[in-house]
């Protein structure tokens, strides 16, 4: 059985970019995440410890978008990365990183990556 657990629409301020003021000024980002994990000792016990708090899932992306980086890559990789060293029970992982109305000078509303990856 595969269970998903999910973050829909998580909406954060960071200072991710290339350009100086990206980092100075900062953008909006729309993260979503889904992630596969077995819960059925959850379903059957009404325990938190039978899944994965996705309350502690949303502190680990906070922390990551905190830091600072040039690319929307090195940020999920990070993400992705503590996701798997923290949860042992998560086997995939699909992210998806979204920064509202980016600074290149086109009407866009949004520009970002999607990264999937599975447990080896």
């Amino acid at each position: 059985m595969t269970n998903k657990v999910f973050l829909k629409d998580l909406r954060l301020h960071a200072y991710h970019g290339v350009l100086p003021q990206e980092n100075k000024i900062g953008s909006d980002f729309i993260i979503n995440i889904e992630f596969d994990t077995d819960f059925t000792h959850a379903m059957e016990t009404d325990e938190l410890s039978g899944t994965v708090n996705y309350a502690s899932v949303l502190e680990i992306i906070k922390g990551e978008m905190a830091m600072p980086s040039k690319l929307l890559e090195h940020v999920g990789g990070r993400i992705v990365k503590t996701i798997f060293s923290t949860f042992s029970d998560v086997s995939r992982v699909k992210l998806q990183i979204v920064k509202e109305n980016p600074p290149f000078g086109a009407d866009c509303k949004g520009a970002g990556i999607e990264i999937e990856e599975f447990r080896h």
